[in-house]
Parts: structure tokens; C-alpha cells; sequence
């Protein structure tokens, strides 16, 4: 099985990360590997890598690819689950923790996976492969919660106008393409913004994270993986949108927080000590040559955190 990916912000990610030789590492979403085959060549022969993936097309790549080094192990699984993968394997904590968020190439270039409106095929978009479709949610859900989904995950400003454009369709024929629902939010769309970006764009986005749960993962995820490091390891994060980015970058922000004491005490009473210091102050972003490169790289953003205290800011 071909299973291209391209690692966006590759070299910034390995700088934050900063491998260590003898350390323990998890590539929470593996994908294709690029990034972890980067990690792998900064370790030594006692370094250990865990790639996680929950995509069964990317595990078959991982395992082929990584079957020879008994240094990596494979495992399906999310990434929210991370605290429960390195206790079964007896591990205590990590020296560092890559999350990759969101849709892979491999992902969008499979017609079949449904993830893509620029290709007819099955409305599916599971990550897993298993569960909810994204079929399912625009022929069973009503209609003012596609209104919410649309609104909340795809900041879709025409999210009733595209519902109720759903909600008629549905009521003579069920959704079940790819094109047939691009075709929906197209007429859906005031004509004077069809030409901006492509209309189904963001209806998309929103029901590709409804159908996976994304956001919520991406919530238990954070925790999980800076729950799991060691003081000193590090959390870098890769994301594609405004709300993977904005909490990432809340979460992160509660984790450097210290003393929140009234501002008229004259000393600390509260003993809260940071929990983490920031490796990146501002989110790193691909340069020309990268976006010339790989145009899906555009809407990257990087942040990275390192552990500092036992003690977790919430």
C-alpha cells in the first residue's frame, strides 16, 4: 500500500522536539511516518519510538516500514489514549510527544475515504474506518443540529442557509456522495461568494471533526501527552485551523501560568509554580520554499511546551 505524506514543518518540528539519543518518543499520529522516520534518525540504538495511528491504512504502512527496527513499536490506537498505551507497555513517562492534527494526504487523495469535495465517493470521512459516517449526520441529524455543527466546527457563516438546503434535499433523496453534497452547499451559497474559496469547504471541515470527535480528542489528547512526559520532555503540536490552534494554545498557556494571586498581595499565598515553559513563544509556520513545495503546509502552525514541574496546571 502507497501511503503518501508529505511532513509539514518538518525540520522546525525536529529543532523543538530536540531528540535525545537514549530517549523515549511518540509520534501520536503517525501517519505515513515522515515524521517519525526524522526521530528515529536522531536516536540511538537505545532510543525508543512509539508510533500510534488510527487509521488501519496507516498502521499497515507504519509496520512495513518500521518492521526491521526494534526500536519502534506500532500501535492503533488515538492519541487521546496515550496514558493507557505507555502503561500497558510498562513504560513511566516520555522525553516527548509529536500530535500531527487532523487529515492526512493519504487521507485526502483516497477518493474512497470520502474526506475530499474535489472527487465523488462515499460520504464516509472516518479517520478509523469505523462508526458514524458523515453521511449519517447530514440524513439523520436534524436541522438545527447541522445548524451547530456547522456553525461551531466550520465557523460557516451560511450554516442555516446550507441546513436547510440539506434538510430539503434529504427529504427526496438521501446524501450519500462526496459531489452530491458539494453540489448542496454550492447552491446554498450566496453567488457572490462562490468565488472566494470552494463553498464546501468548511461544511467539510465541520463534519469531518463531528463524524471523529476531533476536538474532544484533541481536548484529552493534550492532557494525556503532557501528563505523560517527563520533567524536561516536550509537547509539540501541529495544527491546521483556528480552533485545533486555539486550544492548543490556551491549554498551553494555563500550563506557564504561576502565582494567581490577587495583584494587591504583597507575596504569593497560593504556592502555584508553572507547570510548563514554552519552547516556541510565537506558533512556527512554513517559509516560501516549504509553501512553494507543499501548498498543504499553508495553514500549519507549530507549538511546542516543555515539562517543568510534577505538579499540572488545569
Amino acid at each position: 500500500m502507497e501511503f503518501s505524506h508529505k511532513p509539514v514543518l518538518f525540520e522546525q518540528t525536529m529543532e523543538v522536539l530536540a531528540v535525545k539519543k537514549d530517549g523515549t518518543y511518540i509520534d501520536a499520529t503517525a501517519g505515513g511516518g515522515g515524521h517519525s522516520a526524522g526521530i528515529l534518525s536522531r536516536l540511538g540504538e537505545n532510543g525508543r519510538l512509539i508510533c500510534v495511528d488510527q487509521d488501519p491504512d496507516a498502521i499497515a504502512v507504519l509496520r512495513e516500514r518500521f518492521d526491521e527496527d526494534k526500536r519502534v513499536t506500532v500501535v492503533q490506537s488515538n492519541f487521546s489514549e496515550i496514558p493507557s498505551i505507555i502503561s500497558d507497555m510498562q513504560i513511566g513517562r516520555v522525553d516527548g510527544v509529536l500530535m500531527d492534527i487532523g487529515v492526512s494526504s493519504h487521507q485526502l487523495d483516497s477518493a474512497e475515504r470520502g474526506f475530499s469535495y474535489h472527487k465523488d465517493a462515499p460520504l464516509d470521512m472516518r479517520m478509523s474506518q469505523s462508526g458514524m459516517t458523515a453521511a449519517d449526520i447530514v440524513n439523520t441529524y436534524d436541522f438545527h443540529e447541522i445548524v451547530k455543527i456547522l456553525s461551531v466546527y466550520g465557523e460557516e457563516k451560511f450554516a442555516v442557509n446550507i441546513a436547510r438546503a440539506i434538510e430539503r434535499q434529504r427529504q427526496t433523496t438521501p446524501i450519500n456522495t462526496t459531489l452530491q453534497l458539494a453540489e448542496i452547499v454550492k447552491g446554498a451559497y450566496p453567488a457572490a461568494k462562490r468565488h472566494d474559496k470552494h463553498p464546501a469547504r468548511k461544511t467539510f471541515q465541520a463534519l469531518r471533526i463531528a463524524v471523529n470527535g476531533e476536538l474532544d480528542r484533541l481536548s484529552e489528547g493534550l492532557d494525556g501527552a503532557f501528563s505523560s512526559l517527563k520533567i524536561g520532555g516536550r509537547l509539540a503540536v501541529i495544527t491546521f485551523h483556528s480552533l485545533e490552534d486555539r486550544m492548543v494554545k490556551q491549554r498551553m498557556v494555563k500550563w506557564y501560568q504561576g502565582c494567581n494571586c490577587p495583584k494587591d498581595f504583597p507575596v504569593c499565598v497560593c504556592g502555584r509554580k508553572p507547570s510548563a515553559k514554552a519552547v516556541t513563544r510565537k506558533p512556527l509556520e512554513a517559509d516560501r520554499e516549504e509553501l512553494d513545495e507543499n501548498p498543504r503546509s499553508r495553514s500549519a502552525k507549530l507549538r511546542c511546551c516543555e515539562r517543568i514541574n510534577e505538579i499540572i496546571n488545569y
